[in-house]
């Protein structure tokens, strides 16, 4: 069998972690709640998709799982969260547009583990 389908950061192994918000910002309580929920994601490695989408990269299920109980523990006591893990490859397929135009896909860069 092929040494590359085992490969450490496999394609199909690796995976991107999004998650999906639609938080109230109707009071100033809402809103800190809101950007506090939002700098606990940026503050766990993840970037900024859109506005409400945020992602992050994985190398394996289990480092994937690490940063799902992450955000399940700073979920807001109101709003909509959800949580979705794709593969690199099914991530690589995604078409981006700004307005008309096609985008550059941005290349991950490598990360390291530390285990």
């Amino acid at each position: 069998m092929d040494e590359r389908f085992y490969s450490r950061l496999n394609q199909y192994r690796s995976l991107w972690v999004l998650v999906f918000f639609d938080l109230p910002t109707d009071t100033k309580k809402d809103r800190k709640i809101a950007s506090g929920f939002r700098k606990k994601l940026l503050d766990d490695g993840f970037s900024m998709f859109q506005f409400s989408i945020y992602m992050r990269f994985c190398a394996s299920r289990e480092n994937a799982d690490v940063h799902i109980k992450r955000v399940r523990k700073n979920l807001p006591p109101k709003g909509k969260v959800g949580i979705m893990c794709i593969t690199d490859k099914q991530f690589g397929m995604m078409e981006l547009f700004y307005g008309t135009k096609v985008a550059e896909k941005e290349t991950p860069s490598q990360q390291l583990e530390l285990f």
